[in-house]
């Protein structure tokens, strides 16, 4: 027997309109949400590590930009990239930067859930993905235990699916509010990665050693997992 069709084709969202708005505000899709895209690479990357780039989802109708900064240490990279954002008229009153790096793997949906992070906490100042270092016993990039009240940088274990806050993050994928970077107390360069008689520390915790200081906070989604590619051994960690 053949199917009889009467004409009923509201769609799907629109059988509980109620739900669907709440689902929509979570999301804040409607919201401005632009986001400038920084990338320090060197001349080429993994097609494999392009491909989860390429397949990021990004926001509805909203302004997404991407940069790469090409050839420099990665810390000069990223603060000459921000600084140069906010000498533009336009990019400089968008909302966000994401920052992320040629050998970090998001999942295609990332960035939104990230977006909807910021948006659901707005006592954080920047919110990434969950990585960890390369190579076997590798740990999570979560830097710090802020329960601790001498400020440390150790590796935290990971709380799984939880908005997990940390001293310090890393920046293979991350979503930085773009009005941090407006604050003059803020040390310049904001990234700068030292080996010598200052000690030995990457650029990202350099810039949250001081971002500490005037009450900036970050934490990392353990919900997003994020691979971390091994070039030499075509394998993510």
């Amino acid at each position: 027997m053949g199917e009889l069709i009467i004409q009923d084709f509201g769609g799907k969202h629109n059988l509980n309109l109620t739900e669907t708005n709440k689902r929509l505000q979570k999301e804040g899709a409607w919201k401005k949400q632009r986001t400038v895209c920084i990338l320090p690479a060197d001349k080429t990357m993994s097609t494999k590590v392009a491909l989860t780039h390429w397949n990021l989802a990004l926001a509805p109708n909203n302004g997404f930009v991407r940069i790469l900064a090409l050839g420099a240490e990665v810390g000069h990279a990223y603060s000459e990239a921000i600084q140069a954002v906010l000498n533009h008229p336009e990019l400089s009153q968008w909302e966000y930067i994401l920052t992320i790096e040629s050998d970090n793997m998001p999942p295609p949906d990332g960035y939104l859930k990230l977006l909807q992070d910021m948006d659901e906490h707005p006592e954080f100042h920047c919110i990434g993905g969950l990585y960890f270092c390369k190579g076997e016993g590798g740990c999570a990039h979560i830097w710090g235990d802020p329960n601790d009240p001498v400020l440390n940088f150790r590796p935290q274990v990971p709380i799984p699916n939880t908005i997990q806050e940390c001293n310090g993050s890393s920046m293979g994928f991350h979503l930085w509010r773009m009005s941090m970077f407006k604050d003059e107390r803020l040390r310049k360069p904001w990234f700068k990665t030292i080996a010598g008689a200052e000690g030995v520390g990457t650029q990202d915790l350099y810039f949250w050693g001081d971002a500490k200081k005037y009450g900036y906070r970050t934490a990392v989604d353990t919900s997003i997992k994020v691979g971390h590619f091994d070039l030499a051994n075509d394998y993510p960690w």
